[in-house]
């Protein structure tokens, strides 16, 4: 099975499009607004608070050590919440299953709208999980899906590959 990161995670519940061009080395993240707006909001937030990555897969913006474990994930918006569940419900299985940590739950932070939420790795959400990270392989090793154009495109880094 390939190594997957938390990043294709997320992308794999936004844009199949997306995942399968960040896979496969095409990085346009790095010129997105967007990107660098989420990165100035986790510093400005979060300044006594370090991004820890783990194995070169998982990138948690911090970590709290009580018991049980506490990982957080800053984000900007709502608006995909279910990208940002999947990708923390991924980073909790990696440590569970790679690092044998048990006691570990997550956070969602939304430091914009002032809102927490709290994300447990529950054996409803690790099938899903499982059956994600299966899919992911899928998707990686075939060839690129065709993109499906949504509201959400606009604001994507990868909007003029796909649609121009």
């Amino acid at each position: 099975m390939i190594s997957i990161n938390g990043t294709q995670i997320n992308y794999y519940y936004i844009c199949k499009t997306k995942l399968w061009l960040f896979s496969h080395n095409i990085h346009m993240e790095q010129e997105s607004d967007n990107v660098k707006f989420g990165k100035t909001l986790h510093e400005d937030s979060y300044k006594k608070d370090n991004e820890v990555l783990i194995d070169n897969l998982i990138n948690v913006d911090f970590i709290k050590h009580n018991n049980p474990i506490e990982i957080h994930e800053v984000k900007k918006t709502q608006s995909m919440k279910k990208s940002h569940e999947f990708q923390l419900l991924y980073y909790i299985y990696y440590l569970k299953k790679e690092k044998g940590l048990n006691n570990v739950v997550g956070y969602l932070n939304y430091p914009l709208n002032r809102k927490m939420f709290k994300i447990e790795l529950i054996s409803e959400k690790e099938k899903e999980l499982e059956s994600t990270l299966f899919d992911i392989n899928k998707i990686i090793c075939s060839d690129i899906p065709k993109p499906k154009k949504s509201r959400i495109c606009r604001k994507c880094a990868y909007f003029e590959f796909c649609f121009c």
